[in-house]
């Protein structure tokens, strides 16, 4: 395996250990509720994300998808759009028996795993919308993009390198948007209750929560 190759030339045993044991989705995700979240607004590439033990979402999508890679899936990870009023979301998919599933970091209890049990992207991505809400208790999720498979940026380095993951990100911004709300629709949305609201923010940190009257980068 490559990704093992060129992790191995720069972890230290104890790093190098916990790579290897990612063998399936579900350790992935365990992996990723283990580390502390990141409330920086740089990126960490999945070697950075092994050695500091953090990562907010945008760093654990990419950290999943080369981790995916290693158990036999397609590096490829999905935009979740939001409305403006708060961050966008990335999240690592694969598809297993013909269903999609997702792996993911947040800040949000019910914005990571999804079980490879849904028939379509839109499927997927419509799980993800009563918990996608803001501090302002709206529900804020409005679309995403098609996947990108992150194999078309193996040439940058991507798994040992920082500054690949800004063109990534840029490919995302420049990428097209599949919404799923009309126009009619978003008016008309009910905001999130408070139990809900507050089940959705166990565990969170409060300094990398999307203040609707800020405007960061993909940090969710």
């Amino acid at each position: 395996m490559g990704e093992d190759r060129l992790l191995k030339k720069y972890l230290t045993a104890g790093e190098w250990k916990r790579w290897k044991n990612l063998t399936s989705p579900v350790k992935i995700q365990n992996f990723l509720d283990q580390l502390a979240y990141s409330s920086e607004d740089s990126y960490c590439c999945p070697l950075q994300v092994v050695r500091e033990k953090r990562a907010h979402c945008f760093d654990g999508a990419i950290f999943a998808a080369a981790a995916l890679r290693r158990c036999g899936y397609p590096p490829i990870i999905l935009e979740l759009i939001s409305n403006g009023r708060d961050d966008e979301h990335l999240l690592a998919i694969y598809k297993d028996e013909g269903c999609w599933g997702a792996v993911g970091k947040s800040n949000f209890v019910g914005l990571r795993y999804r079980e490879p049990v849904y028939r379509t992207l839109r499927e997927l991505v419509m799980s993800y919308f009563e918990q996608y809400y803001n501090v302002k208790r709206e529900k804020t999720l409005w679309g995403y993009t098609p996947p990108l498979n992150l194999r078309i940026f193996d040439k940058f380095g991507w798994l040992i390198n920082d500054e690949p993951l800004d063109l990534i990100s840029q490919r995302l911004d420049q990428m097209r948007k599949i919404f799923i709300l009309s126009s009619k629709m978003r008016p008309k949305l009910s905001p999130v209750d408070q139990r809900s609201f507050q089940a959705g923010l166990v565990g969170a940190d409060p300094r990398g929560l999307f203040q609707p009257e800020m405007k960061r980068k993909k940090a969710l």
